[in-house]
């Protein structure tokens, strides 16, 4: 049960790289698999297909942002559960994908299968004290209620105290074993190569990554910023690197394939992730298997992916960031540290965590 919009050709079903990069996974271990999830008519560069034939029961997309799209999932929404739990009725196994609208839907409807053997992947932030929608702290209530959700285990990113057994702390995987090449010495002392991969919205705030940079050109410091993704926010960084003269400097580069985008990582001193909220950031963790040096907002787990600061730089709440940027063996150490960490989390460490809970 996702909210992950899929597209349908008469040869393959396909939609967003990542999801389906980890859904391949699981998929391997399991004979069947039926996907309940809202269709989307066009493809993109950043779509992958399925690796095994799964089948797609299409519900409609539901929305909650302005009263008419509630009024809309108001009306859809009796022939939505009764596709949900039909679909839930018909499985071995359950497996849902929140925080969303979807995952609310299948979080309540899964109460009625307490036998039924089912796993959440959790993506967003579990933070227990974080500021989160109603929604998303229902979700997180229901999940967590060994009364309402029985048979489950809830994967999260990050150890958080005070949790029920269903909470299983967890992570996710881009690369494999055989990826792990050695790393470019980065030289610090040229011009700083900085990168901004994800979707350009105001939950990333793009902007405050590109401000930053600015900051290093005012000092004196030669410095790009290559951007990567598509949103809403791209009419407004454009204007705004046209105002202040940056087109030299700041380049978008809108969604690109996964290979270019590790091309970046390999090449690139830092990654900016100026995130109001994360789950755990996949950019994150990618940049720092090739060494590139993350500074990113103190939010999720991130903290704990860099150490308090020892594998990367925590922006404080202005976005400011006072970088040692002279300190060219102290960063060269930063760079290694992110990279031996990051590669402890492989894709066949992920791979049998998922047997395993499919076991």
């Amino acid at each position: 049960i996702t909210h992950t919009k899929h597209y349908q050709t008469e040869t393959e079903i396909s939609a967003y790289g990542p999801y389906v990069r980890e859904m391949n996974l699981w998929l391997k271990y399991v004979d069947e698999v039926e996907v309940v999830a809202p269709k989307i008519n066009l493809s993109s560069l950043i779509f992958l297909p399925y690796s095994k034939k799964v089948k797609v029961t299409v519900v409609p997309s539901i929305s909650l942002i302005n009263i008419s799209e509630i009024i809309k999932a108001i009306v859809r929404l009796p022939r939505l559960m009764a596709i949900i739990y039909k679909a839930m009725k018909r499985a071995d196994h359950i497996h849902l994908r929140c925080p969303g609208n979807m995952g609310l839907l299948g979080a309540v409807l899964q109460i009625l299968f307490p036998k039924t053997p089912k796993t959440v992947k959790y993506a967003g932030n579990w933070d227990p004290k974080s500021n989160q929608p109603s929604s998303y702290k229902l979700q997180k209530w229901i999940l967590s209620n060994t009364s309402l959700t029985k048979n489950c285990k809830v994967l999260v990113y990050g150890d958080w105290a005070n949790q029920t057994k269903n909470i299983k702390p967890f992570f996710t995987a881009t690369y494999s074993e055989k990826d792990k090449t050695p790393i470019v010495k980065r030289d610090f002392s040229a011009e700083l190569k900085c990168l901004f991969v994800g979707t350009l919205s105001r939950g990333k705030q793009p902007l405050e990554a590109v401000k930053l940079v600015q900051e290093y050109l005012a000092s004196g410091r030669q410095a790009r910023l290559d951007m990567y993704g598509e949103g809403e926010q791209r009419v407004e960084l454009e204007s705004y690197i046209k105002e202040y003269q940056l087109s030299d400097y700041v380049i978008l580069h809108g969604n690109q394939p996964a290979k270019i985008i590790e091309d970046a990582y390999k090449s690139s001193h830092f990654l900016i992730l100026p995130s109001q909220s994360e789950g755990w950031p996949k950019v994150v963790a990618e940049a720092m298997f090739w060494g590139c040096i993350p500074i990113t907002t103190n939010v999720s787990c991130v903290p704990w992916m860099l150490d308090n600061g020892e594998r990367g730089f925590l922006l404080d709440k202005d976005f400011s960031l006072k970088i040692a940027l002279n300190d060219h063996e102290k960063l060269q150490d930063m760079s290694e540290r992110a990279s031996l960490w990051s590669r402890h989390y492989t894709l066949e460490k992920f791979e049998e965590k998922i047997k395993g809970l499919l076991k």
